[in-house]
C-alpha cells in the first residue's frame, strides 16, 4: 500500500511540470537505475542520473517547440529543424 501511495504522490508532482522537467526527471530516474544497476555501486547511479537528467531535458524542451522535429546528422550530433510537411 506504502507503494502505491508513493507512486501516486510522485504522478501528482509531475502533472504540474513542462514537458522538459518530465523529460528529465524521467531520464534521471532511469538513469540512475540503470547506472546503479551496471556498476553496482553509487557513483555510477549518480553519473546514470545526470546524463539521464540532461538527455531527458533536451528531449523534453523539443516537444515545446511546435513544428520543430529532433535530428541526428550522420556524425551523431543532434539538432532541431523544422518537421517535414504533413508531419
Amino acid at each position: 500500500m506504502k507503494k502505491v501511495i508513493a507512486l501516486v504522490l510522485v504522478g501528482l508532482s509531475v502533472a504540474g511540470c513542462t514537458a522538459t522537467e518530465k523529460g528529465a526527471g524521467i531520464g534521471a530516474a532511469s538513469g540512475a537505475i540503470i547506472g546503479g544497476a551496471v556498476t553496482g555501486n553509487v557513483r555510477g547511479a549518480a553519473v546514470g542520473a545526470a546524463i539521464g537528467g540532461v538527455s531527458g531535458a533536451v528531449i523534453g524542451s523539443v516537444s515545446e517547440q511546435p513544428g520543430q522535429c529532433y535530428y541526428r546528422d550522420r556524425y551523431g550530433r543532434r539538432y532541431i529543424d523544422s518537421c517535414p510537411r504533413g508531419y
